[in-house]
């Protein structure tokens, strides 16, 4: 089964002058970026089929980005060129990994596709909605529902991990939540961080917290735990899988590579009638390795590797004696 990811494709200019903030920071090294283009860059380089649906300005950075996603075996031919800038995101790193986050918004929110490109692309497919910037207004938020609505028309399998960054919706957190319950309605999978469920969900307790989600139809729920691993609450059930031990370098492309991931194994096995249940442990440890990789070194889509990478390498579990 073949994998959608839309929304922004973007050039990180990332500050390698760890612990100095962007304020200060002089030194920055230009990635590929964006969070759908990060996640359809980790499910290419493992060898699924993924398309990107994303635009980018008529410049040399957009040029870059279609350039890097081939690379990683990805389908551009839903990338758009625009007459305008890419769009940029500067990341500062501190010694945990931890980011800092500015953006400067070109292309991606300029992004229209037609009727017959979207009956296309929902053709028994997977569609993953992880987009930091589509929930923002305009074209772009207009045709992220647009698809949204048709997949799920057709039977498609969604994702939707909300990708909440506290620099693009400073002070207007009420109004990401009603943004994202349009989402949560259409979803069969969504994805957050312990943070974002206590934000999205107003429920400070985990599973209480899930249940919010599964209310509104959401079938898994998936809730990452950073260094704990991530916890699958599914058919009134909750399991946590445990993280692996890393060196962390940078956590940028974490949570991307590790939905990507997901999608990789959910796109190579049938959903069956229990909608994958008996086989989500074994995909979020899988998911786990990814991620875990991808935080040992710098980048979001530099870092991922290959499935014979992941499968050669030994990985443990942290904590565990």
């Amino acid at each position: 089964m073949k994998v959608v990811c839309i929304g922004e494709m973007l050039i990180d200019f990332v500050c390698t002058d760890t612990n100095m903030g962007l304020v200060n920071g002089v030194n920055y090294v230009k990635k590929s970026g964006g969070a759908p283009a990060n996640v359809a860059a980790c499910i290419g380089k493992l060898g699924g089929d993924v398309s990107l649906v994303a635009s980018v300005g008529n410049d040399p950075y957009g040029e870059f980005l279609i350039a890097e996603a081939k690379s990683y075996h990805v389908n551009t031919n839903y990338v758009s060129i625009l007459p305008m800038s890419t769009t940029f995101a500067f990341v500062s790193l501190d010694d945990n990994g931890d980011r800092e986050f500015a953006f400067n918004r070109g292309a991606d929110e300029q992004l229209t596709i037609d009727d017959s490109a979207i009956a296309l692309l929902t053709d028994n497919s997977i569609l993953h909605l992880g987009s930091a910037t589509a929930l923002l207004g305009g074209k772009l938020s207009e045709c992220y529902l647009k698809i949204a609505n048709e997949a799920k028309r057709k039977g498609n399998i969604i994702c939707f991990d909300p990708n909440f960054r506290i620099d693009l919706w400073k002070n207007r957190e009420a109004e990401f939540k009603e943004a994202c319950n349009a989402y949560f309605t259409l979803a069969d999978i969504v994805k957050v961080s312990d943070e974002e469920l206590i934000l999205l969900s107003e429920q400070h307790d985990i599973h209480e917290g899930c249940q919010y989600f599964h209310d509104l139809g959401v079938k898994v729920v998936l809730v990452t735990l950073g260094g704990d691993g991530c916890l699958i609450s599914q058919n009134g059930k909750q399991t946590v899988v445990p993280a692996y031990e890393i060196n962390v370098v940078d956590t940028t492309g974490a949570g991307d590579s590790f939905i990507g991931a997901m999608l990789y194994k959910m796109s190579q096995t049938a959903a069956g009638d229990n909608f994958y249940q008996n086989d989500l442990p074994e995909f979020v440890a899988f998911a786990g390795k990814v991620s875990g990789l991808v935080c040992s070194k710098l980048g979001a889509m530099s870092a991922l590797p290959t499935l014979s990478e992941v499968e050669s390498m030994t990985f443990k579990v942290k904590n565990k004696k």
